[in-house]
């Protein structure tokens, strides 16, 4: 057993064989179609009642598929707006509500630092 010798040396794989014994990668794209059957036209599903079909690397909405009413979608997207601006108001009165309170803060450290300095020269007259 060698000390600094390698010990482990591993066989030669033998060569590949052929990658494809078949003859049918020869055949063009639309023989292949009819000779495997893979004709699968586009793709498509169903969600909450509306039909989508794979076009051109995006889902796109099959014509005449939503079976939502156009009220409903107004009034959803009304509500979405008035969502939006009651968020942007209670966004707004927080930073207020943090305003105020650094305010009132610094406000009370100053006047702690005052009583303390009052304090220390009460205790100079003494």
């Amino acid at each position: 057993m060698p000390l600094f010798g390698n010990t482990f040396s591993p066989k030669k794989t033998p060569p590949r064989k052929a990658a494809s014994l078949s003859n049918l990668h020869l055949l063009d794209r639309s023989t292949r179609e009819v000779e495997l059957g893979l004709e699968y036209g586009t793709p498509t599903m169903n969600l909450t009642g509306q039909s989508l079909k794979f076009e051109n690397g995006q889902w796109v909405a099959e014509v005449g598929s939503f079976t939502g009413d156009r009220r409903e979608m107004q009034r959803l997207r009304k509500r979405n707006q008035q969502l939006e601006e009651e968020n942007n108001l209670l966004r707004l009165k927080v930073d207020i509500l943090l305003d105020m309170l650094s305010e009132t803060t610094a406000e009370s450290h100053l006047m702690e630092k005052e009583l303390e300095e009052l304090k220390t020269h009460i205790r100079r007259r003494k």
